[in-house]
Protein backbone atom coordinates (compact mmCIF):
# COMPACT_ATOMS: atom_id res chain seq x y z
CA UNK A 1 0.00 0.00 0.00
CA UNK A 2 1.23 3.66 -0.55
CA UNK A 3 0.91 7.21 -0.64
CA UNK A 4 -0.72 8.89 -3.48
CA UNK A 5 -1.81 12.53 -4.03
CA UNK A 6 -4.56 13.59 -5.93
CA UNK A 7 -5.56 17.30 -6.93
CA UNK A 8 -8.99 17.64 -8.04
CA UNK A 9 -9.38 15.09 -5.43
CA UNK A 10 -13.32 17.03 -4.26
CA UNK A 11 -15.47 16.19 -7.40
CA UNK A 12 -15.65 14.21 -10.59
CA UNK A 13 -13.03 11.45 -11.92
CA UNK A 14 -10.33 12.90 -8.88
CA UNK A 15 -13.39 11.83 -6.48
CA UNK A 16 -13.65 8.55 -7.70
CA UNK A 17 -9.74 7.66 -8.06
CA UNK A 18 -9.86 9.20 -4.41
CA UNK A 19 -12.04 6.65 -3.22
CA UNK A 20 -11.16 3.36 -5.17
CA UNK A 21 -7.38 4.11 -4.16
CA UNK A 22 -8.81 4.59 -0.18
CA UNK A 23 -10.89 1.04 -0.67
CA UNK A 24 -7.83 -0.28 -2.16
CA UNK A 25 -6.27 0.45 1.28
CA UNK A 26 -3.86 3.13 0.12
CA UNK A 27 -3.55 6.54 2.09
CA UNK A 28 -4.46 9.70 -0.01
CA UNK A 29 -3.90 13.06 0.24
CA UNK A 30 -6.77 14.86 -1.38
CA UNK A 31 -6.03 18.66 -3.11
CA UNK A 32 -8.72 20.93 -3.81
CA UNK A 33 -10.57 23.97 -3.16
CA UNK A 34 -12.66 22.71 -0.82
CA UNK A 35 -13.58 19.11 0.39
CA UNK A 36 -10.32 17.83 0.89
CA UNK A 37 -7.07 17.28 2.93
CA UNK A 38 -5.25 20.51 1.31
CA UNK A 39 -6.95 23.34 0.36
CA UNK A 40 -4.99 25.11 -2.56
CA UNK A 41 -5.59 27.24 -5.12
CA UNK A 42 -3.54 25.86 -8.20
CA UNK A 43 -4.35 28.42 -10.70
CA UNK A 44 -1.57 30.95 -8.73
CA UNK A 45 2.09 30.09 -8.20
CA UNK A 46 1.64 30.52 -3.95
CA UNK A 47 -1.21 28.15 -4.80
CA UNK A 48 1.10 25.42 -6.62
CA UNK A 49 3.95 25.72 -3.93
CA UNK A 50 1.99 25.66 -1.16
CA UNK A 51 0.32 22.15 -1.84
CA UNK A 52 3.48 21.34 -2.92
CA UNK A 53 4.99 22.12 0.94
CA UNK A 54 1.69 20.60 2.26
CA UNK A 55 2.19 17.05 0.39
CA UNK A 56 5.66 17.11 0.94
CA UNK A 57 4.78 17.76 4.59
CA UNK A 58 2.02 15.03 4.60
CA UNK A 59 3.57 12.60 3.20
CA UNK A 60 6.52 12.48 5.31
CA UNK A 61 9.15 13.19 1.83
CA UNK A 62 7.98 9.93 -0.14
CA UNK A 63 5.53 9.89 -2.29
CA UNK A 64 4.41 6.81 -4.16
CA UNK A 65 2.01 8.46 -6.81
CA UNK A 66 0.42 11.33 -8.20
CA UNK A 67 -2.72 12.16 -9.89
CA UNK A 68 -3.20 16.09 -11.71
CA UNK A 69 -7.19 16.03 -11.76
CA UNK A 70 -7.18 19.67 -10.84
CA UNK A 71 -8.64 21.12 -14.27
CA UNK A 72 -11.51 23.66 -15.74
CA UNK A 73 -13.48 23.22 -19.44
CA UNK A 74 -13.65 26.17 -21.61
CA UNK A 75 -16.87 28.52 -21.67
CA UNK A 76 -17.44 31.41 -23.43
CA UNK A 77 -17.13 33.98 -20.44
CA UNK A 78 -14.59 32.13 -18.93
CA UNK A 79 -10.98 33.82 -19.41
CA UNK A 80 -8.24 31.46 -21.33
CA UNK A 81 -5.66 32.60 -19.05
CA UNK A 82 -7.64 30.90 -15.94
CA UNK A 83 -6.92 27.12 -17.63
CA UNK A 84 -3.40 27.98 -19.32
CA UNK A 85 -2.83 28.34 -15.36
CA UNK A 86 -4.65 25.39 -13.58
CA UNK A 87 -4.94 22.98 -16.76
CA UNK A 88 -1.17 23.29 -17.73
CA UNK A 89 1.10 25.42 -14.97
CA UNK A 90 -0.94 23.71 -12.47
CA UNK A 91 -0.22 20.08 -12.99
CA UNK A 92 3.42 20.73 -14.09
CA UNK A 93 4.61 22.67 -11.70
CA UNK A 94 3.38 19.99 -9.22
CA UNK A 95 4.41 17.03 -10.44
CA UNK A 96 8.05 18.71 -11.07
CA UNK A 97 7.83 19.71 -7.20
CA UNK A 98 6.93 16.10 -5.96
CA UNK A 99 9.87 14.74 -8.21
CA UNK A 100 11.97 13.98 -5.39
CA UNK A 101 9.46 12.34 -3.26
CA UNK A 102 8.62 10.17 -6.17
CA UNK A 103 12.17 9.45 -6.33
CA UNK A 104 12.12 8.10 -2.70
CA UNK A 105 9.23 5.58 -3.41
CA UNK A 106 10.49 1.97 -4.68
CA UNK A 107 8.47 2.45 -7.72
CA UNK A 108 6.54 5.80 -8.21
CA UNK A 109 3.89 6.93 -10.88
CA UNK A 110 2.27 9.60 -12.16
CA UNK A 111 -0.91 10.11 -14.16
CA UNK A 112 -1.70 13.01 -15.96
CA UNK A 113 -5.13 14.14 -17.42
CA UNK A 114 -5.51 15.26 -20.52
CA UNK A 115 -8.38 14.99 -22.88
CA UNK A 116 -9.39 13.39 -26.52
CA UNK A 117 -10.02 16.69 -27.51
CA UNK A 118 -6.85 16.66 -27.89
CA UNK A 119 -7.31 14.76 -31.36
CA UNK A 120 -10.84 15.69 -31.92
CA UNK A 121 -10.99 19.48 -31.78
CA UNK A 122 -10.23 20.71 -34.93
CA UNK A 123 -8.47 24.07 -35.19
CA UNK A 124 -6.47 23.55 -32.02
CA UNK A 125 -4.11 26.74 -31.39
CA UNK A 126 -0.65 25.44 -31.90
CA UNK A 127 0.95 29.10 -30.96
CA UNK A 128 -0.28 28.16 -27.00
CA UNK A 129 0.76 24.90 -27.55
CA UNK A 130 4.16 26.06 -27.62
CA UNK A 131 4.04 28.75 -25.55
CA UNK A 132 3.15 26.20 -22.92
CA UNK A 133 5.53 23.56 -23.08
CA UNK A 134 8.01 26.28 -23.48
CA UNK A 135 7.14 27.25 -20.08
CA UNK A 136 6.30 30.57 -20.67
CA UNK A 137 3.19 31.23 -18.27
CA UNK A 138 2.94 35.01 -18.68
CA UNK A 139 2.76 34.51 -22.72
CA UNK A 140 0.55 31.63 -22.98
CA UNK A 141 -1.80 33.75 -20.50
CA UNK A 142 -1.68 36.16 -22.53
CA UNK A 143 -2.37 34.19 -25.74
CA UNK A 144 -5.07 32.33 -23.64
CA UNK A 145 -7.05 35.06 -23.32
CA UNK A 146 -6.80 35.81 -26.80
CA UNK A 147 -7.52 32.46 -28.03
CA UNK A 148 -10.49 32.45 -25.32
CA UNK A 149 -10.89 29.31 -23.16
CA UNK A 150 -13.06 26.98 -25.57
CA UNK A 151 -9.77 26.35 -27.67
CA UNK A 152 -7.45 27.02 -25.02
CA UNK A 153 -9.16 23.86 -23.00
CA UNK A 154 -7.82 21.34 -25.84
CA UNK A 155 -4.76 23.57 -25.92
CA UNK A 156 -3.62 22.73 -22.67
CA UNK A 157 -4.36 19.36 -22.19
CA UNK A 158 -2.13 18.58 -25.32
CA UNK A 159 0.61 20.67 -23.98
CA UNK A 160 0.41 18.77 -20.74
CA UNK A 161 0.75 15.06 -22.79
CA UNK A 162 3.40 16.85 -24.73
CA UNK A 163 5.16 17.20 -21.10
CA UNK A 164 4.80 13.75 -20.10
CA UNK A 165 5.60 12.17 -22.74
CA UNK A 166 8.70 14.39 -23.33
CA UNK A 167 9.71 13.68 -20.25
CA UNK A 168 8.71 10.18 -19.35
CA UNK A 169 11.87 8.90 -20.97
CA UNK A 170 14.77 11.01 -19.16
CA UNK A 171 16.86 10.12 -16.60
CA UNK A 172 15.30 12.91 -13.93
CA UNK A 173 12.10 10.80 -13.99
CA UNK A 174 12.34 7.05 -15.66
CA UNK A 175 15.83 7.11 -14.86
CA UNK A 176 14.91 7.42 -11.25
CA UNK A 177 11.83 4.88 -10.90
CA UNK A 178 8.97 7.33 -11.90
CA UNK A 179 6.33 6.27 -14.51
CA UNK A 180 4.82 9.59 -16.22
CA UNK A 181 1.93 8.76 -18.51
CA UNK A 182 -1.18 10.03 -19.34
CA UNK A 183 -5.22 9.26 -19.64
CA UNK A 184 -7.16 10.89 -22.08
CA UNK A 185 -10.78 11.10 -21.21
CA UNK A 186 -13.72 11.49 -23.49
CA UNK A 187 -17.27 13.28 -22.24
CA UNK A 188 -17.81 12.20 -18.15
CA UNK A 189 -20.83 12.14 -16.48
CA UNK A 190 -18.72 15.48 -14.10
CA UNK A 191 -19.09 18.82 -12.65
CA UNK A 192 -17.29 19.46 -15.44
CA UNK A 193 -19.57 18.33 -18.19
CA UNK A 194 -22.63 19.29 -16.55
CA UNK A 195 -21.17 23.09 -16.33
CA UNK A 196 -20.86 22.91 -20.39
CA UNK A 197 -23.79 21.57 -20.78
CA UNK A 198 -25.84 24.05 -19.33
CA UNK A 199 -24.15 26.75 -21.36
CA UNK A 200 -27.05 27.35 -23.94
CA UNK A 201 -24.39 27.82 -26.90
CA UNK A 202 -21.73 24.98 -25.79
CA UNK A 203 -24.10 22.86 -24.26
CA UNK A 204 -25.96 22.21 -27.54
CA UNK A 205 -22.58 21.35 -29.56
CA UNK A 206 -21.36 19.00 -27.05
CA UNK A 207 -24.76 16.67 -27.21
CA UNK A 208 -23.39 16.73 -30.94
CA UNK A 209 -20.32 15.30 -30.43
CA UNK A 210 -20.20 11.44 -31.60
CA UNK A 211 -20.13 8.77 -28.86
CA UNK A 212 -20.02 5.64 -30.61
CA UNK A 213 -20.56 3.66 -27.33
CA UNK A 214 -24.42 5.96 -26.99
CA UNK A 215 -23.11 7.19 -23.65
CA UNK A 216 -21.02 9.56 -21.73
CA UNK A 217 -18.78 7.98 -19.61
CA UNK A 218 -18.62 7.29 -15.55
CA UNK A 219 -16.01 8.97 -13.17
CA UNK A 220 -15.80 5.27 -12.08
CA UNK A 221 -14.53 3.92 -15.48
CA UNK A 222 -11.73 6.44 -16.05
CA UNK A 223 -10.70 6.14 -12.20
CA UNK A 224 -9.86 2.26 -12.71
CA UNK A 225 -7.21 3.10 -15.45
CA UNK A 226 -5.93 5.43 -13.43
CA UNK A 227 -5.73 3.02 -10.59
CA UNK A 228 -3.86 0.37 -12.71
CA UNK A 229 -1.48 2.54 -14.29
CA UNK A 230 -0.40 3.71 -10.87
CA UNK A 231 0.10 0.15 -9.49
CA UNK A 232 2.60 -2.58 -9.96
CA UNK A 233 1.50 -4.32 -12.95
CA UNK A 234 1.55 -0.91 -14.88
CA UNK A 235 5.24 -0.82 -14.75
CA UNK A 236 6.69 -0.88 -17.91
CA UNK A 237 4.57 1.23 -19.48
CA UNK A 238 6.23 4.89 -20.13
CA UNK A 239 5.24 7.89 -22.01
CA UNK A 240 2.07 6.17 -23.05
CA UNK A 241 -1.60 8.26 -23.48
CA UNK A 242 -4.44 6.51 -23.21
CA UNK A 243 -7.60 7.02 -25.19
CA UNK A 244 -11.06 6.35 -22.83
CA UNK A 245 -13.65 8.25 -24.89
CA UNK A 246 -16.00 5.49 -25.61
CA UNK A 247 -14.58 5.35 -29.56
CA UNK A 248 -14.84 8.98 -30.35
CA UNK A 249 -10.95 9.39 -31.17
CA UNK A 250 -11.12 5.95 -33.25
CA UNK A 251 -14.12 6.96 -35.01
CA UNK A 252 -12.85 10.62 -36.19
CA UNK A 253 -9.76 9.95 -36.85
CA UNK A 254 -9.49 5.84 -37.62
CA UNK A 255 -6.13 6.01 -39.74
CA UNK A 256 -4.26 8.74 -38.09
CA UNK A 257 -2.39 5.91 -35.62
CA UNK A 258 -0.27 4.65 -35.38
CA UNK A 259 1.25 7.00 -37.52
CA UNK A 260 4.51 6.24 -39.66
CA UNK A 261 8.03 7.14 -38.58
CA UNK A 262 9.46 8.88 -41.07
CA UNK A 263 12.94 7.58 -42.87
CA UNK A 264 16.07 9.71 -41.36
CA UNK A 265 17.51 12.29 -43.95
Amino acid sequence: MGTIAITGAASGIGAATAARLTNEGHRVIGVDLHKTDITADLSAPEGRQSAIDQILDGCGGTLDGFVPCAGLSGLPDRPGSLLVSLNYFGSVELIEGLRGALARSEASSVVGLCSNSTTTAPGLPMELVEALTNGDEEAARAIGDKTGSIMAYPATKMALARWIRKNSVSEDWIGQGINLNAIAPGKTETAMVAEGRADPILGKAMDLFPMPIGRDGRPEEIASMICYLLGPEARFIVGSVFFIDGGTDALLRPNDFPSVMPVPV
